[in-house]
């Protein structure tokens, strides 16, 4: 059955919560925007909107890469800290898995990070695969000065990337990192000068992204993601494992057949 995606973007569209959502089909990007002048705080309601995005754009063809930036030039300050005493009691024991929708995702998802990337925001960017941001750029989960604690992943996937000793820095004293000291502590894949730079840099990595194997782009995540919380031998299973089913599609193929012709590879994802 041929899915209508063009109607399944105009019903996500439809009342959404500070969030804006749009394909670029000739360069395969679908774009999800946070856009809340002037901060672009995220939404409870949004949240669960962000994972529906993230589900069209898992399945739209027209999508090879997500990116995720701010309007603006501002990423998002954070949630709606505000309207989380209306929520019901035990209504938000759940916010990790809306905002882990990106690594659920089956195609590279890059967060666009500007300005500030703050509690949600840094939540949503770290359950992205790349992370690119501006050398000004600040990063916080700053819950601890609420009485509170992340809850939407980031003490976790902070931890585990990190470092305990950089996590317990950055939360419990509620501190803000720069951008390139958060580039050292491995949270950032690239850190850019300025913002035209930053859009050099998009650019490029969007562009080797949708140049190579589809397939081999997801099979690389799926494994990273399952086999990351896992020991070396279990790892090493999973890797052998989508290794061998690789070698029997179209595009390994292509990939060896353009190999010995030393010519680029046109990959179909398939």
């Amino acid at each position: 059955m041929t899915k209508d995606y063009a109607a399944l973007r105009a019903a996500i569209l439809k009342d959404l919560d500070g969030l804006a959502y749009e394909v670029d089909a000739t360069r395969k990007i679908g774009f999800l925007w946070l856009d809340r002048p002037p901060l672009n705080i995220v939404s409870y309601r949004g949240r669960s909107q962000i994972n529906a995005i993230m589900e069209a754009f898992g399945m739209d063809p027209d999508v090879r890469v997500v990116v995720i930036r701010g309007r603006n030039g501002v990423f998002t300050s954070g949630g709606d800290v505000k309207a989380f005493p209306q929520i019901e009691r035990d209504g938000m024991s759940h916010l990790a898995w809306n905002i882990a929708a990106p690594e659920r995702c089956p195609k590279p998802v890059i967060a666009v990070l500007e300005k500030y990337a703050m509690g949600v925001g840094l939540e949503l960017a770290m359950a992205c695969d790349i992370r690119i941001a501006t050398k000004d750029t600040l990063l916080a989960l700053p819950e601890v000065t609420l009485g509170q604690i992340p809850g939407s992943g980031g003490s976790q996937r902070i931890a585990r990337i990190a470092g305990l000793t950089r996590a317990v820095d950055m939360m419990m004293l509620g501190r803000r990192i720069p951008a390139p000291e958060a580039f050292a502590w491995g949270l950032l894949t690239r850190v850019a000068q300025d913002t035209a730079d930053l859009e050099r840099t998009l650019d490029e990595i969007v562009k080797t992204l949708t140049s190579m194997s589809g397939l081999a782009l997801k099979t690389i995540k799926r494994v990273l993601n399952t086999a990351y919380d896992t020991s070396l031998s279990v790892g090493l299973e999973v890797e052998g494992h989508a290794y061998e089913k690789l070698r029997e599609s179209p595009d390994y193929k292509e990939g060896i057949a353009a190999f010995a012709e030393k010519r680029k590879p046109n990959f179909t994802g398939i």
